[in-house]
């Protein structure tokens, strides 16, 4: 069964991976629902470790983009766009190097995500609802400054698990004058370096310990991963270019309420998951 185990959790994340409603949360629910036998050690890297796919179906839907770095010496725009992705991607480092460990001793655990998740979906509708007319409308626009502000609330996900990296970094942006495709383009950029390095680290890791349910279904999850990721990623970037981020909101709070309820009713474990 690890194969179909894999399979699933590589839809869950590349469909939950780029879209504000945490990853983390559905993950936890696919595992517990699921009954996945693997250790928790196991699980958690396994988890990590897809993510690449994720990574990489970002890449391959903005390859020409992406390509235009091989400009950067000579290209003022350049420069600054990815100086503004490294930047922002610092105060997520900091934080993990810091306080990482304590947080997922703490903090890891569904009862956490499940709150997160409702808050984050109450602070959409209200960001939604009370929207001003945005200034930003392409990414080359948002500047250094900018990009840091948005690294900075990006990291309300790392301090808040099940908060969503992506709804952190999306919601930081509108509240900053992104319109909603910039804000949205540029979470996708700013999780190439963060979930991309992460998932790179736990792979060389921990190699002996996703050995024990096949490099194969490993394999498999990273590539069910990528072709969901990239199919995801269209879809919402059409979305978000004609519809606001509401639905999502209502989502959340859903999905939140039913992991408080699955746990009152002893179906799902609330202990730390770290």
């Amino acid at each position: 069964m690890d194969w179909f185990y894999a399979i699933v959790y590589g839809i869950v994340e590349g469909i939950t991976e780029f879209l504000p409603i945490s990853s983390t949360g559905h993950l936890i629910l696919t595992g517990n629902l699921m009954g996945v036998p693997w250790t928790k050690e196991v699980k958690d890297t396994f988890e990590v470790v897809i993510q690449g796919g994720a990574i990489l179906a970002v890449l391959a839907y903005y390859w020409k983009d992406f390509l235009q770095i091989r400009h950067i010496g000579r290209d003022k725009i350049q420069q600054n766009l990815w100086l503004g992705v490294v930047v922002a991607c610092i105060p997520a480092v900091i934080l993990g190097v810091l306080f990482g460990d304590t947080i997922k001793a703490y903090l890891f655990r569904p009862s956490v995500v499940a709150w997160a998740l409702i808050v984050g979906g109450i602070l959409m509708w209200l960001i939604e609802s009370r929207r001003v007319t945005p200034n930003v409308d392409a990414i080359e626009k948002i500047g250094v400054r900018r990009s840091l502000l948005i690294g900075a609330l990006q990291c309300l996900a790392l301090l808040w698990p099940g908060f969503s990296r992506s709804a952190s970094s999306i919601l930081g942006g509108m509240v900053l004058g992104l319109d909603r495709p910039t804000a949205t383009k540029f979470s996708f950029y700013l999780g190439v370096p963060t979930l991309g390095g992460a998932a790179l680290l736990d792979f060389i890791k921990s190699r002996d310990i996703l050995a024990e349910i096949g490099v194969l279904n490993v394999l498999l999850g990273a590539a069910v991963s990528f072709v969901v990721a990239y199919l995801s990623i269209g879809w919402l970037l059409r979305f978000v270019s004609t519809n606001n981020f509401k639905p999502f909101a209502i989502y959340r709070v859903v999905v939140g309420v039913l992991i408080l309820v699955l746990i009152a009713a002893g179906v799902l474990n609330n202990g730390n998951l770290a």
